[in-house]
């Protein structure tokens, strides 16, 4: 992450507050034209609208660099990408017209990058830090006084800590009563978490074609030439009193989510009316998640490498704080998810879920040591990419299609006499490793004719994969444990 952000930083050259409030107020408008467009409805002929509005909006900040040549070639790119996305919009067209849309912003205002190689690096650059430059870039008007100074140094510890309220309402349906409580549906009723991600989204990939900046020089009027660059962020935005301001808060709201946790899903006291454990279980664990990784990135950030809060002995503490209670919010994740498995049963998505969440573990862990040891962020993630290969190697070795249907079978109401009942037609799509648990399955719903010729058709599969170009110790081991099975059958046993 901090590697990312001092890219940017090199990437970009500084900029003029003169016109930042009017680019911000078109970006603002292309995200509503976007939503108008976009949100809730079915994607085709809006998206070549768009485009267009994007190209027209670049030229109301940029006609200045523009030369009449390049502005026809580069108008005659952007029809020709128009063109496959007007006709069918699939996953081609949708790139041919992005790649087109970049094309020709590249083509008319940075006539100094010439040759394929400079201009792929150009259009690389532009797709991975361009998106970002809105955050950046925005709150460098934060310097002005020490009014905006004082905003600024609230800003984001504000911004972030509404975001994980949010995260915690969907999380935990208490918070979510709480939150009704305190804001009552005035605001609510209009604006939805997805709906303010999409505009966030919006803004971050339109304001690259408003406020138009390339490494090289450039022609525009609004941008400085060769100068020094400038700062990631104003000191006031991401300095230590704004890190230190966001760990408090912080700190204090995962405190009270990992209370509640402590109370209802560890201490298992009774929750509100209307709300069940499965409820509160299964609503909890992905926006956790989604919490803690959010919360990794803050961390990154605020304690990169030489920046003004790495050493401070008042932050560092708090940091490793705050990493623990995320370390404890993945742990009720976890807990959360494995409760929810208990009464609606294993699936594929679930396993994947719960060694996702190991792993988000680890790596909170692994970054806690990168601080406490004073390694790079270069070692964090060669730590992280180790742990990942280790994991992956180990699940190819994992029979989980045999280990989810024994799962499921031993925990089903048929078996075990509580839970559900066993969802048979899953089993079949595991493939022939759920036959022995699909047998005991027929055997307690004997004349189930489709069970058994579901059965039928795995058993066959399974003969197939013991020819020798496809034979695999898995299935040879399948195999022996079904003849074993039919031996010990009844059926097979001599008559007496």
């Amino acid at each position: 992450m901090t590697s990312l952000a001092s890219t940017i930083a090199a990437e970009i050259p500084p900029i003029r507050h003169s016109s930042i409030a009017a680019k911000v107020g078109l970006a603002l408008v292309l995200a509503a034209l976007a939503d108008w467009l976009f949100y809730g409805a079915r994607i085709g002929l809006s998206l070549a609208l768009f485009a267009i509005a994007m190209a027209c909006a670049s030229v109301i900040f940029n006609h200045a660099g523009l030369n009449l040549r390049r502005a026809m070639i580069g108008t005659a790119i952007l029809v020709a990408g128009l063109v496959p996305a007007i006709e069918e919009l699939n996953t081609l067209s949708f790139v041919i017209l992005t790649m087109a849309l970049a094309s020709a912003l590249l083509l008319t205002t940075n006539p100094e990058t010439i040759g394929l190689a400079e201009r792929a690096r150009a259009l690389r650059n532009f797709f991975l830090f361009g998106p970002f430059r809105f955050f950046l870039e925005v709150f460098q008007v934060f310097n002005m006084s020490a009014f905006t100074r004082g905003v600024a140094l609230w800003l984001l510890p504000a911004a972030l800590g509404a975001v994980f309220v949010a995260l915690f309402a969907m999380a935990n349906p208490v918070i979510e009563q709480w939150v009704f409580l305190l804001n009552p549906k005035l605001i609510l009723d209009y604006i939805s978490v997805p709906r303010v991600l999409f505009w966030t989204m919006m803004l971050a990939l339109v304001w690259p074609f408003i406020q138009v900046r390339w490494r090289r020089k450039t022609v525009l009027a609004t941008t400085v030439v060769d100068g020094p660059a400038p700062p990631l962020v104003s000191a006031e935005f991401l300095g230590p009193s704004t890190i230190l301001r966001s760990l408090i808060l912080f700190n204090l709201l995962f405190a009270a989510q990992s209370i509640l946790d402590g109370i209802y899903l560890w201490g298992h006291v009774t929750l509100p009316a209307n709300m069940t454990y499965a409820a509160y279980a299964h609503r909890g664990a992905y926006p956790l998640i989604a919490t803690a990784v959010l919360a990794a990135a803050f961390v990154l950030v605020a304690m990169r490498p030489g920046g003004p809060a790495e050493k401070s002995k008042v932050i560092r503490p708090l940091v490793y704080l705050w990493v623990g209670q995320n370390v404890l919010l993945v742990a009720s994740s976890i807990l959360r998810l494995d409760r929810y498995v208990d009464i609606y049963m294993l699936t594929y998505w679930r396993i994947a879920a719960f060694i996702w969440m190991g792993l988000v573990a680890l790596g909170l862990i692994l970054i806690v040591a990168r601080i406490a040891l004073d390694r790079s962020n270069r070692w964090l993630v060669s730590a992280n990419l180790i742990a990942l290969a280790i994991v992956l190697y180990s699940c190819s070795l994992v029979n989980f299609d045999a280990f989810i249907a024994d799962y499921n079978l031993s925990h089903s109401s048929e078996i075990s006499g509580k839970g559900v009942s066993i969802d048979a037609n899953y089993l079949l799509t595991l493939g022939p490793q759920a036959l022995p648990a699909l047998d005991k399955v027929i055997a307690h719903r004997w004349g189930d004719n489709c069970l058994v010729s579901g059965r039928d058709r795995l058993v066959e599969v399974q003969r197939q994969g013991l020819a020798w170009r496809a034979w695999g110790f898995r299935s040879w081991r399948l195999q022996r444990r079904l003849d074993a099975q039919a031996k010990g059958s009844p059926a097979s046993q001599p008559a007496g």
